[in-house]
């Protein structure tokens, strides 16, 4: 099924109607909420992509409600703070599933989380469009109500490696990751990736978040001759002490990675505007600017539906985007079917075909819920944010 982006904008005046799909006007035969479940992870040291995800949430279920809701059904949005730990997670999927009656769920944001609650949300057939990143999260066969709204971690690996090693010809590489189960697998994978393709990988080491000190690692990974240094967490205030810990060590090194590089938050984080320097994070075309500071029209078409509204200051666009969109595909699923058994949202998220979210372009069959297009992934110039937005890392033709 593909759907213009006309259609897409259900705050637009006139979306929500079914003659906008070109279809017969289907009522619904109940008028209670149309209840979503958000597995944030709005504290803690992993923090930083659910608080973007929840701008996202938030501004999609008020947009939506306030132009008549989904065939007159409010939505509801039923938040649970996980704040990043596996076992409230589980908990609080529990209470969506058995005590809340929620007809989706959008979330974990955190691969650690998702690892242990996704097997539960399959069990109960529950809806479920999360965006993380570890590959074995998204398999039709094991989970076939799971789908993936961002890339895979493979795709961001694949972009990191790529800019590395052919972009800028770097040959020894440093890997660091958390100690979250997102960072250990993602590390593990992207030292074999490197290796694979012929590059020396001189250090690879998992810290935990919380870790002080970040000159040991640091000192082992430039006696070891690495020239560039690879991070795989969500944690800022790690990555802030790696970017201070390279300027109290007068090393010129570059840092690539995790999207969490060019967060907001680290401006306030690093000890100097400048420690922020040579850091180049995962990003898209739809958050990437040209060369004139020109967006995509579709993702400028988002900024100024968001204006005044949303705060893209501190956070990224991609993730309120991402959450923007997570609550579109449940009430469009639900506008075009006339119903919100997870069966029949299921079957509409499997017909997809070049979906226009504002974050992406998602393609979805019963064999395929990886739905993000590899072509879309770049790299980005972490400090050169622009309303959630940012410039090609240097060096792409």
């Amino acid at each position: 099924m593909t759907v213009s982006r006309r259609d897409f904008v259900l705050g637009a005046a006139g979306a929500l109607g079914a003659s906008a799909l070109g279809m017969p006007a289907l009522a619904l035969a109940s008028s209670e909420d149309l209840k979503i479940g958000w597995l944030a992870a709005l504290t803690g040291p992993s923090s930083a992509p659910g608080v973007g995800f929840n701008r996202g949430v938030e501004f999609a279920a008020q947009a939506i409600n306030a132009a008549g809701g989904v065939k007159g059904r409010k939505i509801v949005i039923v938040t649970r703070d996980t704040q990043g730990d596996p076992t409230k997670a589980v908990n609080a999927a529990q209470e969506m599933i058995n005590s809340q009656k929620v007809h989706a769920i959008w979330g974990p944001t955190n691969s650690g989380e998702s690892l242990a609650v996704t097997p539960i949300m399959a069990r109960a057939k529950m809806p479920n469009i999360h965006p993380c990143v570890i590959d074995s999260l998204v398999n039709t066969d094991k989970y076939p109500n799971a789908f993936r709204i961002s890339p895979s971690n493979s795709q961001w690996d694949d972009a990191c490696r790529n800019y590395c090693l052919k972009v800028q010809k770097y040959s020894k590489i440093a890997v660091i990751g958390d100690t979250t189960g997102y960072g250990v697998s993602a590390s593990k994978a992207c030292v074999a990736n490197f290796k694979k393709d012929g590059a020396e990988v001189v250090y690879s080491a998992n810290i935990d978040a919380t870790q002080a000190d970040m000159s040991p690692d640091m000192t082992r990974a430039r006696d070891a001759g690495a020239q560039v240094i690879v991070i795989w967490s969500v944690s800022t205030g790690m990555e802030a002490r790696l970017f201070n810990t390279r300027a109290h060590m007068g090393w010129d090194v570059a840092f690539v990675g995790h999207p969490s590089l060019a967060s907001g938050e680290l401006r306030t984080l690093v000890e100097k505007p400048e420690n922020w320097d040579k850091v180049y994070a995962v990003g898209y075309k739809s958050a990437s600017y040209d060369a004139n500071g020109k967006l995509p029209a579709h993702s400028q078409e988002f900024l100024d539906m968001v204006k005044g509204k949303v705060s893209l200051e501190d956070t990224l666009y991609w993730w309120v985007s991402a959450g923007y969109d997570a609550i579109e595909l449940v009430a469009k699923a639900v506008q075009t079917t006339g119903s919100s058994q997870s069966k029949d949202i299921i079957e509409y998220w499997n017909s997809l075909k070049a979906y226009p979210g504002y974050f992406g372009t998602y393609t979805y069959s019963p064999t395929i819920h990886n739905g993000y297009p590899t072509e879309e992934v770049v790299m980005s110039e972490a400090k050169s944010a622009r309303n959630g937005t940012f410039a090609l890392a240097p060096g792409y033709q």
